[in-house]
């Protein structure tokens, strides 16, 4: 308990907040993006973006909380004794807050043609299919970073490239999702939303973030 006295939580719980606000700002902008596009490369251009806008804010503020900005990271960061209950509890907080922040930023700058800022469905599988897809492409994201953090490990500066190039994957390789972003139109894409949770390409990955985008947006798909 004596650790939420100090600065340096809270320093790390404004990182955290900060920092998703910002990822979930560059995803959902590129989720959204040119309604008339229905080619592959918008799936590229928002795998891209997830997974440059997490190398970035690793970079940024890894330092100072450890760039989670995922609750499946914090979760697994819990699950092999790296940090505390209470930090986790207020980091998935902190997550929660800047997501819904993010997606308010969003929402209120999206073009008016723009009805959804992106609520992902199943895509050709059944429920247990997806959510077995979604299981691995998160675990091989867990897996990342807690291999690339070990302390047995010399990684230099490549962890936050490592890191971002896993969330990337994740969205590459999630066939089952598709984004509905207007009343009319239909993109197959990888707008998350946390944790799985959109299961989000990275399925735990933004899980809570995405849920409370689809619920600040008040669409029900």
């Amino acid at each position: 308990m004596s650790e939420i006295k100090t600065w340096a939580f809270w320093r790390a719980f404004l990182a955290e907040s900060l920092g998703m606000m910002i990822f979930v700002f560059i995803g959902l902008s590129a989720a959204i993006g040119d309604r008339n596009n229905t080619y592959p490369d918008q799936e590229i251009k928002v795998a891209f973006a997830f997974g440059l806008a997490i190398a970035t804010l690793a970079q940024s503020i890894g330092h100072i909380s450890g760039a989670h900005l995922n609750p499946a990271i914090t979760l697994g960061l819990l699950a092999s004794c790296q940090m505390s209950i209470l930090r986790a509890l207020f980091y998935v907080i902190a997550q929660i807050l800047g997501a819904v922040a993010g997606s308010a930023f969003v929402n209120a700058i999206r073009p008016e043609i723009i009805d959804s800022l992106g609520v992902n469905k199943l895509n050709g599988v059944s429920p247990s299919q997806g959510f077995a897809i979604e299981f691995l492409l998160t675990f091989q994201l867990v897996l990342c970073v807690l291999a690339v953090t070990d302390k047995r490990r010399d990684v230099a500066g490549f962890a936050p490239l490592a890191i971002g190039l896993s969330v990337g994957l994740g969205h590459l390789a999630g066939p089952e999702r598709r984004a509905v972003f207007s009343s009319d139109m239909v993109y197959r894409s990888a707008t998350q939303d946390v944790a799985s949770t959109q299961l989000d390409p990275l399925g735990l990955q933004l899980y809570c973030s995405h849920l409370m985008t689809i619920g600040y947006t008040g669409q029900d798909r």
